[in-house]
């Protein structure tokens, strides 16, 4: 039998209303929510009440979303459903460090909200942007990225779909480019140009952060999206560089699975890590929170 892999999503896939049934279901669950809770008041409230305008902004998406994930994990560790090795997308490695055993849950629960602080802070200083770019190569998106000064490849999440983030009145002419080279460019759920040199300084203050930050042994293995490789001993340096640098996210999946992971295990309120692994490769196992929870429940 093959090894089971927790990948994290980032945002995007945020909603009013997620986690509310979790929370009524689940006393580990709410027990996560109530830590949260109590370091950020207002967290559970927001998840479950709040508007998709609120929950799209980054100071309350990333302390939102990690408070579902580890809620999820928590759910699935109870039923002793352990995952060999832990990635996650953005944001949501902060969450698979933290199941990792890198930092305890208050830990990785503020280190992700003040990350959500500095991230809007940043963000709020340019008029940026992402979008996801389909139907061209990594190649074709690098070739057209290259001809503006502020518009990145960002994240490699599979063949045939590469990230971009940039200024917005650079964004206009790239997606006209997109659509002249038999591409799509669909604008994203977020506010920043995340993962690009505009995030260079909130990767400095991350740093900082981390640096007075107790880092434990971790327990699973964890991969890193900048190296796409399992992490070292240079935590602080590969957690804070991701604010800054692309996500390799179809490298570490064909890492894992040459280290022998056979299942995948969405954990977020969405399928689109699910669907991205699919199409890295279809022979995998690749389910998300809610459909393999029925499987475990029945």
């Amino acid at each position: 039998m093959g090894k089971i892999a927790f990948v994290f999503s980032g945002q995007g896939d945020q909603y009013p209303g997620m986690g509310k049934d979790l929370y009524k279901k689940n006393p580990s669950a709410k027990k996560i929510y109530d830590l949260c809770d109590r370091i950020r008041p207002g967290t559970s409230s927001q998840c479950f009440e709040g508007t998709e305008a609120e929950l799209k902004e980054t100071k309350n998406t990333q302390p939102c979303l990690f408070a579902l994930e580890l809620a999820m994990a928590s759910v699935l560790l109870e039923k002793e459903v352990v995952p060999d090795v832990v990635a996650g997308f953005s944001l949501g490695e902060v969450v698979a460090a933290t199941v990792s055993g890198a930092f305890d849950n208050d830990t990785g629960f503020r280190l992700v909200c003040k990350r959500g602080e500095l991230m809007q802070r940043e963000a709020e200083k340019f008029d940026t942007s992402m979008a996801a770019v389909v139907k061209l190569t990594a190649e074709q998106v690098q070739e057209l990225c290259g001809k503006y000064s502020d518009v990145y490849p960002v994240n490699f999440n599979c063949p045939g779909q590469v990230t971009v983030s940039g200024l917005s009145s650079q964004m206009t002419d790239f997606f006209s480019d997109v659509k002249a080279a038999g591409g799509r460019a669909i604008p994203l759920k977020v506010k920043g140009a995340f993962h690009s040199p505009f995030m260079n300084e909130t990767a400095k203050m991350f740093a900082e952060e981390l640096a007075n930050t107790e880092i434990k042994e971790r327990t699973i293995t964890l991969y890193s999206n900048v190296t796409a490789e399992p992490y070292g001993n240079n935590v602080a340096g590969l957690l804070s560089n991701q604010i800054c640098n692309p996500v390799q996210w179809e490298k570490i999946i064909r890492n894992m699975i040459t280290d022998g992971v056979d299942t995948f295990i969405e954990i977020g309120p969405g399928k689109t890590l699910t669907n991205i692994i699919k199409k890295i490769n279809p022979d995998v196992k690749a389910v998300n929170f809610a459909e393999y929870l029925a499987e475990v429940e029945v």
